[in-house]
């Protein structure tokens, strides 16, 4: 199933077994090739190995973790770097735009179609039972698919320049997501999914 919508505010996607919204556009002060040029340059960008079935592999993008607290997942401990003043620009608009607090962003750099996300859910017990995500995509149009663990149902939702997808309620527990490769000739995107670490 393809979803697609347009909205100037967060804007609520059906779904069974947790939440989703998305608005077309977050508010900023710049143009979003700004903010993406900027996040490029601003950001440590790492190329880390994770753990996955026992085995090492490095991951298919490039990423960053942002924050007040250390994060795990896949094998990885990933202590923070201190918020930089477009990171708590964009924490704020979307903050503003959700009612939401966030303490932490993971970063994800993908350079180009052939940098990936495998299918996976944002559970680990720090994050708490039922987490609020938000997802803001800067740069390329990328096909963010979801699959519901008990049916195998899966939503495709296009993850346009300057969106913000927020995942909510009991969603992680009940679907995984993730980015495919694609052969398409494709430019930069950045990702940023902030969240909060629960006792940080």
């Amino acid at each position: 199933m393809d979803l697609f919508t347009t909205s100037a505010t967060l804007a609520p996607i059906p779904v069974r077994d947790g939440a989703l919204s998305f608005m077309t556009q977050l508010p900023l002060p710049w143009s979003n090739d700004e903010v993406l040029a900027r996040l490029i340059d601003e950001t440590d960008w790492r190329s880390d190995s994770i753990t996955l079935w026992g085995k090492q592999f490095l991951q298919p993008r490039l990423s960053a973790w942002y924050g007040e607290a250390a994060y795990r997942y896949s094998g990885l401990r990933l202590a923070p770097q201190p918020f930089t003043d477009l990171q708590l620009a964009i924490r704020a608009a979307v903050e503003a735009a959700t009612g939401s607090t966030f303490n932490s962003v993971l970063l994800n750099y993908y350079r180009d179609g052939r940098d990936s996300m495998g299918m996976h859910s944002d559970d680990e017990t720090e994050l708490g039972p039922a987490p609020a995500i938000a997802s803001v995509s800067f740069g390329a149009e990328r096909v963010f698919v979801l699959r519901h663990k008990g049916t195998g149902e899966r939503l495709r939702l296009n993850l346009t320049d300057g969106s913000l997808l927020l995942m909510a309620g009991s969603l992680q527990q009940h679907w995984s997501h993730g980015i495919n490769k694609t052969a398409k000739p494709l430019g930069a995107r950045v990702n940023l999914t902030f969240r909060t670490i629960l006792g940080a």
